[in-house]
């Protein structure tokens, strides 16, 4: 039997993601209720242009005033879609203590004050959905909150920024610079008029905090991620990855360490094998790995930005939220038993590739290598190029302590013979 009186929906910010919401709320409005057991009514639409026109929303539910619509007594879930800190923070804790539960797509918020949401929603009885949060349409934060609940999450390894995924595959198959495929990035919509939040790695750490405190139970914040953006990422680096029968990527990478007694998580460019599913994965496509003991590996792939997938994860949300309401349940809250220490990036174990440009003359490698030896950090491969004085040294090494190679790097810059390290890049996925 469907309940006749429907649910009522408040809509906070109504831009590209906003707008797709509301398209789908009408247009699927006889679906939505078949699924949730009752209507659900757009109530209210909270914007900061209201004079602009917003096709098929009728513009007697338009108003300025978020917090009005926030504290409405008859709001049963209120979608936030705003984004940043504030206002969302105090929008958000109103709608809670009014009674609403909240589906929200706010990474930054949830990476920087995720734990004082969540005790909210536990305060008052409410829900805290966000889905959208993370990879936008791809089903990645329910499977980890839900999904593998049971299990143990050991790793999860990821592309979750389009933006920066465009980019570096325009820069490894057309042969771009940085500056020529972020330009047609920004063309083509895929990054914003000021990009610093996708190519300086922000974006991509917060959701990287989000999935860390999910996965491992523990309170992950946004300076708790090491966070290196692509800016520095050149063709040459690119060329050098090629040869090596890899591709460069920005991953973020969440780990429990070996002992289970400890997480790291970090987000920064990487080389990765041809043979790895991750390199294959194209445009602004996203794509993640979870690692957990019983389930094994498993991949999620799909687009992970654009109104249209960040609106069905909303919309995914919204019917959990509403079917809660109904049932007189609650989804999942948080989980953060275990409060695991976040270790710093020194202790983070991998290989790294670092390119020197040093003096083309006898002595210098064995004077590297020696450098390598002193601080425990050995040596794979190496490749030496050199013509009329100039020289440069590829060094690849095995797996070291972050902390280990940050000390030879700074040994070889005292080198008389090392003009410059001219870049360093982690390797992964092997």
């Amino acid at each position: 039997m469907m309940r006749t009186r429907p649910l009522k929906v408040a809509l906070l910010g109504c831009g590209v993601v906003g707008s797709e919401v509301a398209r789908i709320m009408t247009t699927h409005a006889d679906d939505l209720a078949a699924r949730i057991g009752a209507p659900v009514e757009l109530a209210g639409v909270a914007v900061r242009r209201p004079d602009r026109v917003r096709e098929g929303i009728d513009p007697a539910l338009v108003t300025t005033d978020a917090q009005a619509l926030a504290k409405r007594a008859d709001i049963d879930v209120v979608i936030e879609v705003i984004g940043g800190i504030e206002p969302a923070r105090t929008l958000i804790t109103t709608a809670f203590e009014n009674g609403a539960s909240v589906v929200t797509a706010n990474k930054a918020l949830l990476a920087e004050d995720g734990s004082t949401l969540h005790e909210a929603a536990e305060k008052h009885g409410a829900d805290l959905f966000y889905e959208a949060a993370v990879a936008a349409a791809i089903p990645l934060v329910r499977p980890l909150r839900e999904s593998l609940a049971g299990d143990k999450v050991n790793r999860v390894l990821g592309i979750v920024n389009g933006t920066t995924n465009f980019i570096l595959d325009r820069m490894d198959t057309n042969g771009a610079g940085y500056g020529e495929a972020l330009d047609e990035a920004t063309a083509l919509g895929y990054a914003e008029a000021d990009p610093t939040a996708d190519v300086e790695g922000f974006d991509a750490a917060a959701k990287a905090a989000i999935l860390a405190g999910i996965a491992f139970h523990t309170r992950v914040r946004l300076d708790d991620v090491h966070r290196e953006g692509l800016t520095e990422v050149t063709a040459a680096d690119i060329a050098s990855a090629r040869r090596m029968g890899c591709t460069v990527k920005l991953l973020a990478i969440c780990e429990r360490a070996a002992d289970g007694r400890s997480v790291t998580a970090r987000v920064h460019p990487a080389m990765i094998p041809l043979s790895h599913p991750l390199a294959n994965v194209r445009e602004a496509y996203n794509a993640v790995f979870v690692e957990s003991d019983a389930a094994g590996q498993l991949m999620f792939y799909g687009p992970g930005a654009g109104g249209a997938p960040t609106a069905s994860a909303v919309l995914g949300d919204l019917v959990a939220a509403c079917r809660n309401k109904l049932n007189g349940a609650r989804g999942p809250g948080e989980s953060a038993y275990a409060q695991l220490p976040v270790s710093p990036m020194g202790d983070v174990v991998t290989r790294y590739h670092i390119s020197l440009d040093v003096a083309d003359k006898p002595g210098v490698l064995a004077q590297v290598a020696t450098v390598f030896a002193e601080h425990g950090v050995s040596i794979d491969t190496v490749r030496q190029q050199g013509k009329d004085g100039d020289a440069w040294l590829v060094v690849v090494t095995h797996r070291a302590a972050d902390a280990a190679l940050s000390a030879t790097v700074e040994a070889l810059r005292k080198l008389d013979t090392v003009r410059g390290v001219a870049s360093i890049m982690r390797v992964e996925g092997e």
